[in-house]
């Protein structure tokens, strides 16, 4: 999360909830991120039921405009 009003955090590391390969990632800033190619096993991730992208379902930072209290994309 970020650590004051200033400042997002803009990486954060996506765990495979089919295989748990685990991969650090840059998010990015423009838009949200809504598939995801696992490099460990290749399989296609969406977001979860509830969620804005990838990063708010499987990493283990929330994407950057819910950081900063906006709604996602």
């Amino acid at each position: 999360m970020a650590t004051n009003s200033n400042t997002v955090t803009l990486q954060s590391t996506i765990t495979c909830p089919e295989c748990g390969h685990v991969e650090a990632e840059t998010m990015p800033t423009n838009a949200c991120q809504w598939f995801y190619d696992c490099k460990g096993c290749g399989v296609l991730l969406k977001p979860n039921e509830g969620d804005c992208c990838v990063y708010c379902s499987y990493g283990t930072v929330a994407c950057p405009p819910i950081q900063e209290g906006k709604s996602c994309c």
